[in-house]
């Protein structure tokens, strides 16, 4: 078997990721129309960019507990289709509905609006541990950063179609993008159930009943500190994005001064250079090391953070256009994209080379309960920020968090695509 995929390569397991993609294409689709309309919605009743931010980590408390208990949950399911696809099949149309809802509440009330933010992220976030999950049980560990490349494609194609194309239908109604969101999301599940057909590997071991935090027990017992140092360095490289993400769309918005038709414009173009990138920096990382790249993209992005707000104060003093300044911090967005999407591509890849086909889930949670803790803690962070110093200060703080990363991460001594499955380098 082994000789097998050498020979054909990732090529053999491409038309599959392309279809368990269609999972990550309705998160792309639903991400960036949430995190840039819903803080607009917010405003309508709420004026504190605290209590904004505060609102917004809804569904990454939810993600916190819900998603290791789900993952690991999904881990011990056996079904005649699979593990995972119940809880795709039933949980994904349910958001879909739910968010189609979404701005629909955003014009009844503050408390319309609250609740139906708290029954879709519940729907949303149980549903995600299996759908992240559903490619490393079928993708062998040598080409996991190729196919995690092409399945964050397909998120990046669902991100693109949300912000630059669905967003125009704001100026038609407002619930429109949300609508035709909910059904591309039921269309892609339906795509899932007849397509893809969830591998069981022979070496599979027995189905156990241990305990979630007896699980996570295991998954520490490694002989060296890799499994903790990617996770504390996720921990603060998505302290530095998520704290930057909620108020991308206001900040174009009150600080650029573009309409809010246009105000998913950054995430857009964010989208745009990830699609390009997101198979290359696979094979890169595959070539070059994945520490290493995921090392060379932190730092790049403590650079690109940093430059943003200079050139906003260089354009500022020189009194440019709107379109001048939109122009460059379009530009430096196009570049996070780029070099952001190469840390996303390798990162989990690293995790499940250390997993086997066991425990896939519980490693999925633990990358969501660190990168989740940091999206709770990181938008009331900068939410302060902003009311204390303005909107640079925000990047101020993601460019310093990003080279905290880099430095945690070059400890990291396993997880590349030639260490062998579900150990790392020096486990015994």
């Amino acid at each position: 078997m082994a000789k097998d995929t050498k020979k054909t390569g990732f090529s053999a397991y491409m038309p599959v990721t392309f279809l368990i993609g269609c999972g990550f294409f309705t998160m792309g689709l639903m991400d960036p129309l949430y995190d840039t309309y819903v803080p607009l919605f917010l405003r309508r009743y709420i004026e504190s960019n605290v209590l904004v931010g505060g609102v917004m980590t809804l569904d990454n408390i939810l993600q916190l507990f819900l998603i290791p208990v789900i993952a690991v949950w999904s881990d011990r399911t056996r079904t005649r289709i699979g593990r995972r696809m119940p809880f795709i099949v039933v949980m994904l149309p349910i958001s879909a509905v739910l968010f189609h809802l979404i701005p629909v509440m955003a014009a009844v009330s503050l408390l319309a609006l609250v609740l139906i933010l708290f029954a879709f992220n519940i729907f949303k976030t149980s549903v995600r541990g299996p759908v992240v999950a559903l490619m490393p049980d079928t993708i062998p560990g040598d080409f996991r950063s190729e196919a995690n490349g092409v399945i964050n494609t397909m998120g990046g194609i669902g991100l693109i179609v949300g912000t630059l194309a669905l967003t125009r239908l704001m100026n038609i109604q407002v619930g429109l993008p949300f609508t035709v969101a909910g059904g591309c999301i039921i269309a892609a599940t339906l795509i899932l159930l007849l397509f893809v057909r969830e591998r069981i590997p022979e070496n599979a071991g027995e189905e156990t009943r241990t305990r979630v935090l007896d699980s996570i027990r295991t998954v520490f017992s490694a002989g060296d500190s890799s499994v903790a140092r990617i996770l504390v360095s996720l921990f603060f490289w998505f302290m530095a994005y998520e704290g930057v993400k909620p108020f991308l769309g206001l900040y174009l918005v009150e600080a650029v001064g573009v309409a809010e038709s246009n105000a998913a414009l950054a995430q857009g173009i964010a989208g745009i250079s990830s699609v390009l990138l997101a198979i290359p920096t696979g094979y890169f990382a595959h070539r070059m090391g994945r520490r290493r790249y995921i090392r060379l993209s932190l730092a790049l992005l403590t650079v690109i953070l940093l430059l943003i707000p200079i050139t906003g104060a260089i354009a500022l003093s020189r009194d440019l256009s709107l379109s001048g300044r939109l122009g460059i911090f379009l530009i430096l967005m196009f570049l996070y994209g780029a070099v952001w999407i190469g840390i996303v591509v390798n990162s989990f890849p690293m995790l499940w080379q250390m997993a086997n086909f066991d425990n896939m889930g519980i490693y999925t949670g633990l990358y969501y309960t660190f990168s989740q803790s940091a999206a709770i803690l990181a938008p009331p962070i900068t939410g302060a920020v902003i009311d204390l110093s303005g909107y640079p200060g925000i990047f101020v703080f993601g460019g310093v968090c990003m080279l905290v990363a880099c430095f945690i991460m070059g400890g990291v001594s396993a997880g590349e695509a030639a260490d062998s499955p579900g150990r790392s380098k020096q486990a015994v």
